[in-house]
């Protein structure tokens, strides 16, 4: 696939997948980076500035967990409004993805 595709793909779903991920248990930004650098490639630097606009817009709330290995570790939940947004972003991800799906394998005219 030819790179810039491949990055636009990436960061147009960047933010459901960690919706996706924090749907499933609570995280740390370091965590999540690392869970979407094997799934799908994606690099640690962008992850910090995504979760501090999550928060910022009130998709997620943190709070501090201790560390036996260094120091306490901010970790990031979904808040009421999170949990919201990723139930429509994932509606809408299936919608489209399906209509793309339909239209590249499917031979829609």
């Amino acid at each position: 696939m030819p790179e810039a595709i491949e990055i636009q793909l990436k960061k147009g779903a960047l933010e459901l997948c960690v919706l996706a991920l924090l749907s499933h248990q609570d995280s740390y930004a370091y965590e999540i980076a690392s869970r979407l650098a094997d799934a799908i490639g994606m690099g640690e630097g962008t992850i910090y500035p995504l979760m501090r606009r999550l928060q910022g817009d009130g998709l997620v709330q943190t709070y501090l967990v201790e560390s036996s290995s260094g120091p306490p570790r901010k970790y990031y939940r979904l808040s009421e409004s999170g949990r919201k947004t990723f139930e429509g972003q994932k509606d809408a991800w299936t919608s489209f993805s399906g209509a793309v799906d339909q239209i590249v394998f499917g031979g829609a005219e």
